[in-house]
């Protein structure tokens, strides 16, 4: 799950280091830190980050915990262990995650009918599967893509090249309908996140880390169980 670097060294290099502010890029988040250091998660199938009290019951299938000074934990958890961390210093440049590759997001301004039309309009592969290639569009999975098209009435397996300038004007507007809504049906209070522990809602909680700032510093050793 350590991809980068060994599990020992990833543990001694983050002690003492300070989580500044946390962002998403694609299906990847990035925890920056004061030091200019980077951790680079994937959580892939079945991974999740849960913020709990270090007093809190442990998880199932939990990997690694990383030890905050403020009395909590942030727990990352995976049935299959598919899920990957990557520990970069400011100046390492980052050719382990693919970061670098991802294509737009959906909410850039520039995500627009014609940045469609250019990447997807020669491609005969089906639409469905063009939405999931992450260096076209980042961050869109199985379900995403079935639900965007399903608003926008197309087919999941017509060929890309075969949509119509009326297809391609709603697709853009599906992606940002769809979204918004399902961020807001999928969020839960956190409190029902610790009682309930289920994977879905221990997911669900990661959009909260975003407002993650300041002085939530790790712990010296023992710094994170792996």
């Amino acid at each position: 799950m350590v991809a980068h670097l060994i599990a020992d060294l990833f543990c001694r290099r983050l002690a003492r280091q300070t989580f500044d502010s946390v962002v998403r890029r694609g299906k990847l988040l990035v925890i920056m830190l004061k030091s200019g250091d980077r951790i680079i998660i994937h959580l892939r199938m079945t991974g999740c980050l849960l913020l709990a009290p270090a007093e809190y019951p442990e998880e199932k299938h939990r990997h690694i915990v990383f030890s905050l000074n403020n009395g909590k934990e942030l727990r990352f958890s995976d049935t299959r262990r598919f899920g990957r961390f990557w520990l970069l210093d400011k100046d390492e440049t980052n050719t382990y995650s693919g970061i670098e590759k991802l294509g737009k997001e959906p909410f850039d301004s520039d995500f627009t009918a014609e940045y469609l039309s250019t990447k997807l309009g020669g491609r005969k592969k089906v639409i469905k599967e063009c939405l999931m290639e992450q260096n076209t569009i980042a961050g869109i999975g199985n379900i995403y893509s079935d639900e965007i098209l399903f608003a926008a009435r197309i087919y999941p397996g017509r060929p890309a090249n075969s949509l119509t300038g009326e297809n391609g004007n709603v697709l853009p507007q599906s992606f940002q309908s769809v979204l918004p809504f399902s961020f807001r049906k999928i969020a839960r209070p956190q409190k029902n996140i610790l009682k309930q522990r289920e994977r879905s809602t221990a997911i669900r909680h990661i959009y909260r880390f975003t407002g993650v700032r300041g002085n939530l510093a790790l712990l010296v050793e023992p710094l994170c169980h792996i």
